[in-house]
């Protein structure tokens, strides 16, 4: 009698955990971001984001420990895919996050996941979601004296890259166990940006604070939740995972707010929620 009445309160006692550590998981990541956005001045986006995929690498690799020499070609092709989009995703990123703000493009680079909540369903409710997102995107790349178009590209080529990223994962990890296949990638990944890290370190010599501000978003932004997000998973369901992420463009809007001093209008801040509620909504009527 006594298991089954510790039992409820255990389960909810892991996803209460659970949901603690994806909240400092997206904090983490958030502030990560804002810190390499620090070391923008001195490295630019292509030198901190070679020092992001390097300490990702170093992480990724101890913790996977792939081994290559046995990955076949039919693994090695959805790895090498994975690795470029690694190396897309951030720089297009980071390179937004430069050009229109933290809080605007981590939240149009959320539309890569919800796009894949929202493909292929034909019910009424992922329909609104969709309309409902579009609008909000609307609103927020609205023309405006200062809207940066090139910014606002570039941070929907990081959605489509997350969306990428999300497939080829899959398919990763069902030709791979554990982390290998995320590893693997990583490396590649880290091996690519060697001359692009070196040339923007020549062109722009960096100094002790950049170069520290550059790691401490490695380990914040790709170590760290990289860590939590994988224990995190262990305590909570996957569409509750995949809900929670939600809380990363309101995320990123307060921590541009409070460390970038990056100010959003109160139209930008209702269509951040918007499409907060509409992945939310997405994600959690998907059939389990």
């Amino acid at each position: 009698m006594a298991t089954t009445e510790l039992a409820p309160r255990t389960r909810d006692d892991a996803r209460a955990t659970g949901a603690a550590m994806l909240l400092g998981s997206a904090l983490s990541n958030q502030v990560g971001a804002a810190t390499a956005a620090l070391a923008f001045p001195v490295l630019g986006p292509p030198g901190v984001v070679a020092v992001r995929q390097w300490v990702a690498a170093a992480v990724l690799l101890a913790v996977g420990r792939p081994r290559l020499r046995t990955f076949t070609a039919r693994q090695w092709r959805p790895v090498l895919g994975l690795a470029a989009v690694f190396a897309t995703m951030n720089l297009s990123l980071y390179t937004a996050i430069d050009r229109i703000g933290l809080g605007l493009a981590v939240t149009l680079e959320f539309l890569g996941p919800l796009t894949i909540a929202l493909a292929g369903s034909r019910r009424r409710t992922d329909l609104a979601c969709a309309v409902a997102a579009a609008v909000a995107v609307g609103a927020l790349t609205r023309p405006q004296p200062s809207t940066d178009y090139l910014g606002i590209g570039l941070a929907l080529l990081a959605a489509s890259c997350w969306a990428c990223y999300i497939l080829l994962n899959r398919t990763v990890g069902r030709r791979l166990p554990g982390a290998a296949g995320s590893a693997a990638a990583a490396g590649v990944s880290g091996l690519l940006y060697v001359p692009i890290g070196l040339f923007a370190m020549l062109q722009h010599p960096p100094t002790a604070g950049a170069l520290g501000a550059a790691l401490t978003a490695g380990l914040l932004s790709s170590a760290l939740p990289f860590l939590v997000d994988l224990v995190a998973l262990r305590r909570v369901p996957a569409q509750f995972f995949g809900a929670f992420m939600s809380v990363n463009p309101v995320m990123a809007a307060l921590v541009g707010l409070v460390v970038l001093d990056q100010r959003l209008d109160a139209v930008a801040w209702a269509a951040i929620g918007v499409i907060v509620a509409a992945n939310t909504v997405a994600v959690l009527r998907r059939p389990a």
